[in-house]
């Protein structure tokens, strides 16, 4: 929730807003007031068509101090209303402190929710009151309730609320226990492992050493025979006869003279030699080093999740959209691993128990051989530094024999689903939303990510706003578009800041800046006067992975998820945008163009 949405609805017969906060934040640039109501700094109390904003948090300088808000908070009249926002995290909320101060000052709170900045987490208001008011709902309002009834209400949530609390905060307090519990377990064993890994890595190392040499020998004893052989007056004489056969006329009549000089050789090689000085032959260099017929050679940063592992047909397919997949086979795993230097190495479960399939029975006890190659495998990519990851799409029943190797990590559930796989008029506009955000193959990709600290695939939905505020007015609209869409954008390109105050943005982690922009994708919001529903880019973004398009928009026909030659672009590639190729040619010059109707949040 925003600042002002928590603010707005307590603003009526307010005339002018008191200022009382002592740290060093600003809040003036989250209200956006409505005319009429002025914003004013003033030490004096606060009392009917008034409201007094106060601040407190763990950091005092930017929050301000608690001392100064119970002060301010003494300055409340009846009549008055006030709003204080917190720095501290909902859960955190060190609301006893300031309990007594305010039903000393016979302050009711009426309305309290969670703020989505970075750091300002929460916010309550209230009212100074001489008799008790209706509380307000989640939407800021009034209930339907008076005098006794309205005790009760507060009494009876008062005490349900705190039983499901308690019962909540035990639960929180069991699961960090557990999860630090489970924390230094994991890193114990990846200490121990790490040293068994090191020594079975220093006797491959000697093993693989060893073989080097005495292949190495083997090879310097053949290719001294080759040279006994080539040089042995029986294959020269052979070669000679040979090359005659060939070619009667050109080689017969040279052939005597050829035996001749081969008898003249050998003569001469039984003769005694005499003595020659000759420099000494310089001393063959030995390299250890093993070299591929193919290299290859990338200096680019690695921007996308490499996964090798066994993985079935549909999810290699889905997952090849957003990562680079590598499926390893029973013979050819070990140096696949070696070679594709994998983010992950991946098994899937659904890929060793489905009816077909080269990784087929793994893990069930029925092939033994497969297990053993699984482990070789599973043992190779840690040693190389790389998470083994089990992705149990199905029960652990099904393959007991897994649940046995040595995973870094285990994630349950299903794959996800492309977008691709949906059809928009059977499942509607809200089963894409829901599997866009939730269930799509690109989430479960990114918690895989984050397990092995790979580059982010739902990275590639960051979108970036191109906005022209002009005035104080523009900038309440553009923040107002800009946060409650339900796809944030990630940052917001302003050519132009000078006197705009846009710390709103900033501060709801939405980066603002001049020049070009960095996302993956680019809105043009440039006309602040359209009105833009909060389900524009996330309807959008779920057309584009759909398609795969390069540009997404409407047309004047209405046109509903299917590719035109020609749209109004309302979500660009930014490699598009950077072509300087006009919209209306993106279609001849190969782009693709994919139309979605607008609609409203259903």
């Amino acid at each position: 929730m925003r600042l002002t949405d928590l603010l707005h609805p307590h603003l009526d017969d307010v005339t002018s807003v008191v200022d009382a906060t002592s740290g060093g934040l600003r809040l003036d640039p989250y209200l956006h007031l409505p005319p009429g109501v002025d914003l004013i700094r003033e030490e004096r109390p606060v009392g009917e068509g008034e409201l007094m904003l106060l601040g407190y948090g763990p950091d005092p300088a930017l929050h301000g101090d608690e001392a100064d808000c119970l002060a301010a908070l003494a300055r409340m009249r009846p009549g008055g209303r006030g709003l204080i926002v917190f720095g501290h995290p909902g859960t955190d909320l060190p609301y006893h402190r300031l309990l007594d101060a305010l039903v000393a000052r016979r302050c009711q709170v009426l309305h309290a929710a969670a703020l989505g900045y970075t750091h300002l987490h929460a916010g309550a208001v209230f009212a100074c009151t001489e008799e008790l008011l209706p509380p307000h709902d989640w939407f800021g309002r009034p209930l339907p309730a008076d005098g006794f009834a309205t005790a009760l209400r507060i009494a009876d949530e008062y005490v349900l609320a705190d039983f499901v609390s308690r019962s909540q905060r035990a639960r929180l307090l069991d699961l960090e226990r557990a999860a630090e519990e489970t924390a230094r377990a994991l890193e114990s064993a990846r200490e121990d492992g790490l040293a068994e890994r090191l020594a079975a890595a220093l006797r491959d190392k000697d093993q693989l050493a060893s073989a080097l040499r005495g292949a190495r020998a083997r090879t310097g004893l053949l290719e001294a025979r080759v040279a006994m052989l080539e040089g042995s007056t029986s294959l020269r004489v052979g070669k000679a006869l040979v090359s005659a056969a060939r070619s009667p006329r050109r080689r017969a009549a040279r052939l005597p003279g050829e035996l001749y000089g081969l008898w003249r050789q050998r003569k001469a090689m039984g003769r005694p030699v005499r003595a020659v000085s000759a420099a000494p032959a310089p001393e063959a260099v030995t390299d250890d080093r093993f070299h591929l017929s193919h290299r290859a050679l990338s200096v680019a940063p690695r921007d996308r999740l490499v996964i090798t592992g066994v993985l079935t047909d549909r999810t290699a397919a889905d997952f090849a959209a957003d990562a680079v997949v590598s499926r390893v086979l029973p013979h050819d795993g070990r140096l696949l691993i070696e070679r594709t230097d994998p983010d992950v190495f991946l098994v899937q479960l659904g890929a060793c128990t489905g009816e077909t399939g080269p990784w087929t029975l793994t893990g069930t006890g029925h092939a033994p051989d497969l297990d053993r190659r699984l482990a070789e495998l599973i043992a190779q990519a840690r040693g190389q530094g790389r998470a083994a990851v089990l992705w149990r799409d199905g029960p652990a029943s099904s393959a007991p024999g897994l649940s046995a190797l040595p995973w870094d990590a285990v994630i349950d559930g299903d794959t996800g689903t492309a977008l691709a796989r949906l059809d928009p008029v059977t499942d509607g506009r809200d089963r894409l939303r829901d599997v866009f955000q939730l269930d799509s193959t690109r989430v479960r990709l990114a918690r895989l990510a984050a397990l092995t600290g790979a580059p982010d695939p739902t990275a590639e939905r960051r979108v970036a706003v191109l906005a022209a505020p002009k005035d104080a007015t523009d900038v309440a609209r553009l923040v107002a578009q800009t946060l409650c869409q339900l796809h944030r954008p990630a940052e917001v390109v302003v050519a132009d800041q000078r006197g705009l105050d846009l710390g709103e943005l900033t501060a709801a982690s939405v980066t603002v800046h001049r020049g070009p922009p960095t996302a993956p994708w680019v809105a043009d919001w440039t006309d602040l006067t359209e009105d833009r529903p909060d389900t524009l880019l996330l309807d959008l973004l779920c057309a584009q992975e759909f398609s795969g398009a390069d540009a997404v928009g409407h047309t004047p026909d209405a046109d509903d998820y299917v590719f035109v030659p020609a749209l109004r672009p309302l979500l660009v590639r930014r490699s598009l945008t950077g072509t300087g190729t006009p919209p209306d040619a993106w279609s001849r010059a190969g782009h693709r163009l994919f139309a979605v109707r607008g609609k409203e949040p259903s």
